[in-house]
């Protein structure tokens, strides 16, 4: 099992309540948002295990709304440990989740809600978090995912970037009317992707690879076209 598997019924259950999901926001697996509710921040592992909890208590600097979710084990040495995490968390207040795998689909089973422990907030990294999260067209990751790079907002802009590029050289004033995209004079001169080559002062095009790039993320560079100019 990876952590990956456990990111589908994680955002199934949390959808089933009215939250819009997305994974991988600024270092977090799993963001929910729902209206003008704080965000709710799920951290998935394979175990409970110290690193999980540390990552959890680290999450308050952004929110209060966070749970752990691990998969659900089987018999009394589950339920034991699985009762221990419970007093761990809710003395932590750490929100606890398992997902159970044996009907196939997983189950989810949330062993203890998040508590009223406080901890200073860091009101920067929940306001980039927030903005991650607006700006990040549908969801192209999958939470828990370590080996495939993640689809930020600014990527995700940078790929636009280059589709429209793909008819010719461009002026970044006329890319930020047309994608109504304000950041794009920016992304195009800091190049940090190497995606771009300047033409003449102030023109750009695609360089080799910005269309490798197309291909390489072919299927984000699909959705993003079907999202953005549906």
């Amino acid at each position: 099992m990876k952590e990956t598997d456990l990111y589908s019924p994680v955002k199934t259950f949390l959808e089933n309540q009215g939250y819009e999901v997305k994974a991988e926001i600024t270092d977090c697996d799993i963001v929910a948002i729902r209206g003008t509710e704080p965000p709710v921040i799920v951290e998935l592992k394979l175990s409970l295990s110290l690193d999980l909890l540390m990552q959890g208590i680290e999450r308050q600097r952004i929110t209060d709304a966070v749970y752990v979710a691990v998969p659900a084990g089987k018999g009394k040495a589950w339920t034991a440990r699985a009762k221990d995490a419970v007093k761990i968390c809710r003395r932590l207040g750490l929100g606890l989740m398992s997902v159970r795998f044996e009907s196939g689909q997983g189950m989810v089973i949330v062993h203890t809600d998040p508590g009223a422990h406080k901890i200073h907030k860091l009101a920067k990294r929940k306001s980039a978090l927030l903005l991650e999260f607006q700006r990040r067209i549908g969801d192209p990751n999958t939470g828990g995912q370590s080996r495939r790079a993640i689809i930020t907002a600014y990527r995700q802009d940078a790929l636009r970037i280059v589709v429209a590029l793909q008819a010719g050289p461009c002026a970044p004033s006329d890319l930020v009317k047309s994608l109504a995209m304000p950041k794009a004079p920016s992304i195009l001169q800091k190049n940090y992707y190497g995606w771009f080559i300047r033409v003449k002062r102030g023109v750009y095009a695609v360089g080799p690879e910005g269309c490798a790039a197309l291909k390489t993320y072919s299927e984000i560079v699909e959705a993003l076209a079907v999202r953005t100019y549906k």
